[in-house]
């Protein structure tokens, strides 16, 4: 499994951003595409991506944001969305 960190340009963006996206998502997925999918279906709720958003593969947990990020994610070992925390 890898660990992915989306981060998002929501300047464009005309709908309803989900709670917690400002600082970015966690995910852990099988593949790229897999993580694309568990983004799409469970944060996004199949409604459509931000046009601009970046990813980390393999993303170093210690580099994200101590003070929002660390301190409430869940755990980047399983599989599905870490943070923000409630998509399961």
């Amino acid at each position: 499994m890898i660990r992915y960190w989306f981060g998002f340009d929501f300047s464009n963006y005309n709908r309803t951003i989900p709670p917690g996206l400002r600082w970015g998502c966690g995910i852990t997925a099988y593949n790229y595409e897999h993580a694309l999918m568990l983004l799409k279906s469970k944060v996004f709720k199949n409604d459509i991506l931000p046009e601009t958003f970046k990813y980390i593969k393999n993303v170093n947990i210690n580099t994200l944001d101590q003070g929002h990020v660390i301190s409430n994610m869940k755990p980047p070992i399983y599989l599905g969305v870490w943070f923000p925390i409630g998509f399961d």
